[in-house]
C-alpha cells in the first residue's frame, strides 16, 4: 500500500470517528409522539397514570389487556349462565379507537350486564357512536389553550386549563334523552366562547359507557405539570372502586395471555437496531433463495391418494385440521343442520328468530330452553369473525346433542 493511499485511509477514519463522536454526544431528541404506553417514559405515554390508578382503587385490581377486547371479554363468559364471570371497569386511554366490529359488541354486551366501559380517545369508530348515538367533530380553527372543567359544581376546583396537545375534538351531538353531559372544554381564543362537550356518560342496559375525547389529560407530560393531576382525579371520580380491565397498547402475548419476555422486545423498541435486524433478515432470505434455486434436492414423487368417498372426506377433513379453518368447518356444519331441518321439518330457516324457536320445539319435541339456546349459539357464530376450536366444538355437540334424541 502506497503511503498516498495510507494517508487518504487515515484522514477518512478520522473523519468517520468524528462524525461518530458528534452523534453521539448530541443530546437525545424529546419523543413527542402519542403512544399512550403504559410502559414507557416518554411525555405523551401514561405509565404514571397507570401507577398512580392502583392506588385510588381501594377495592379492585389493575388487569392489563394484551389481546383484543374481543378476544379477552369473550374468553370471561359463562355460556351455561348467560353472564360474564368479571365485573369491573374496561378502560381505554389511545389516541384513536381502532377496534374491530366483534370488540364493539362485545364491550356493548359487558356494559349491558352491569359493568362500565371507560374511553378517553381522539376518535372513536362509527359503529361505536351509531350505536350509542353520538357525534364527534373537529374544529381545527381554534387554539391549542383550553379549560376543562366538569359539569358537576362539586368538582370545579378540578378544572384544569392546558396548553400543550390538547385538540378541539368535542361531542356534536348526542341523544339529550337518555345522554349525560358530565364535563366541557372552552378555547382561549374562540370568538364565540362556546363550551363543548368534552366528557359523557351513555348508559347500556344496566351499565354505562363514559367516554371523553381528550386522552392527553392522563399522560406523563400532563400530569407532572402544575395540577393537572387533579382533573384526571375529578374523571376518575366516576369510575366504580372495582377492578380495572386496563387496554395495554402492548400487543405482545403468548397463546396464554402473558407478556413475551422476548430479547427481540428490545430491537423492536430501538428504530435503528429494528432497521438493521429486518435488513439482515432480508439478506438472509435473498442469500437462501439464490442458493436453494442452485442446490435444490430432487422432489419426491408423491402417490395420489385413491379417489374414494372414505379418503376424500378423511383428506377433506385432515385439511380444514391442519389449515385450522375453523371458521369454514362451524360455517359448514350449521349450512348442513339448516337444510336438515329444511328437509326433515319442512322449515324455512331464513330468520331464526322467536317464531322460528317456538316452532322448532314443536316440530321436533325438544324443550324450549334447549331449542332457544342452539338457536342463540347459531346465530352467535353467525355474526363472529374470528374462530377458534373451542368454537367448532360447541357447535357440534350442540348439534349432535339436538339430532341424537331423533334417532
Amino acid at each position: 500500500m502506497s503511503k498516498r493511499m495510507k494517508i487518504y485511509l487515515g484522514i477518512l477514519a478520522a473523519i468517520i470517528i468524528a462524525a461518530a463522536f458528534v452523534e453521539i454526544s448530541k443530546p437525545t431528541p424529546i419523543d413527542w409522539r402519542e403512544t399512550y404506553n403504559e410502559r414507557q417514559t416518554k411525555p405523551f405515554d401514561v405509565q404514571i397514570f397507570h401507577k398512580e390508578l392502583a392506588t385510588i382503587l381501594y377495592d379492585g385490581k389493575i388487569k392489563n389487556i394484551y389481546r383484543t377486547p374481543y378476544e379477552f371479554f369473550n374468553d370471561q363468559y359463562d355460556w351455561s349462565a348467560y353472564e360474564y364471570k368479571i365485573e369491573g371497569t374496561y378502560m381505554s386511554i389511545t389516541k384513536d379507537y381502532l377496534v374491530d366490529f366483534s370488540s364493539i359488541h362485545e364491550i356493548l354486551d359487558y356494559a349491558s350486564g352491569g359493568n362500565t366501559v371507560f374511553i378517553s380517545a381522539n376518535d372513536m369508530p362509527s359503529y361505536l357512536s351509531d350505536s350509542l348515538g353520538f357525534s364527534l367533530e373537529y374544529d381545527f380553527r381554534a387554539a391549542s389553550k383550553a379549560t376543562l372543567s366538569f359539569a358537576n359544581d362539586r368538582l370545579k376546583n378540578r378544572n384544569s386549563t392546558l396548553e400543550k396537545g390538547v385538540k378541539n375534538i368535542y361531542f356534536s351531538s348526542i341523544d339529550t334523552l337518555t345522554t349525560s353531559v358530565l364535563g366541557y372544554q372552552e378555547f382561549e381564543n374562540d370568538s364565540i366562547q362556546t363550551k363543548y362537550a368534552n366528557f359523557i356518560e351513555v348508559p347500556v342496559g344496566k351499565g354505562s359507557f363514559l367516554l371523553h375525547t381528550q386522552p392527553i389529560m392522563f399522560t406523563n407530560h400532563t400530569l407532572l405539570n402544575k395540577n393537572h393531576h387533579r382533573y384526571s382525579e375529578g374523571v376518575l371520580a366516576y369510575i366504580p372502586n372495582e377492578d380495572v380491565f386496563f387496554d395495554s397498547q402492548n400487543k405482545i402475548i403468548n397463546a396464554d395471555g402473558t407478556t413475551n419476555d422476548s430479547r427481540f422486545r428490545f430491537i423492536d423498541s430501538q428504530p435503528p437496531l429494528r432497521w438493521a435486524w429486518y435488513l439482515s433478515l432480508l439478506f438472509l432470505l435473498i442469500f437462501i433463495l439464490f442458493n436453494a434455486k442452485r442446490k435444490q434436492r430432487i422432489v419426491n414423487i408423491v402417490k395420489p391418494l385413491d379417489n374414494t368417498t372414505l379418503d376424500f372426506t378423511r383428506t377433506i377433513g385432515n385439511l380444514f385440521y391442519e389449515t385450522k379453518d375453523h371458521q369454514n368447518v362451524v360455517h359448514k356444519k350449521i349450512t348442513y343442520f339448516l337444510e336438515y331441518l329444511r328437509t326433515e321439518y319442512f322449515m324455512d330457516t331464513q330468520v331464526l328468530d322467536e317464531k322460528f324457536c317456538k316452532r322448532l320445539h314443536q316440530k321436533s319435541g325438544k324443550s324450549l330452553e334447549e331449542t332457544e339456546r342452539l338457536v342463540k349459539l347459531i346465530k352467535i357464530l353467525q355474526n363472529k369473525l374470528f374462530f377458534d376450536e373451542n368454537d367448532v366444538l360447541k357447535i357440534t355437540v350442540a348439534i349432535e346433542n339436538f339430532r341424537k334424541k331423533d334417532n
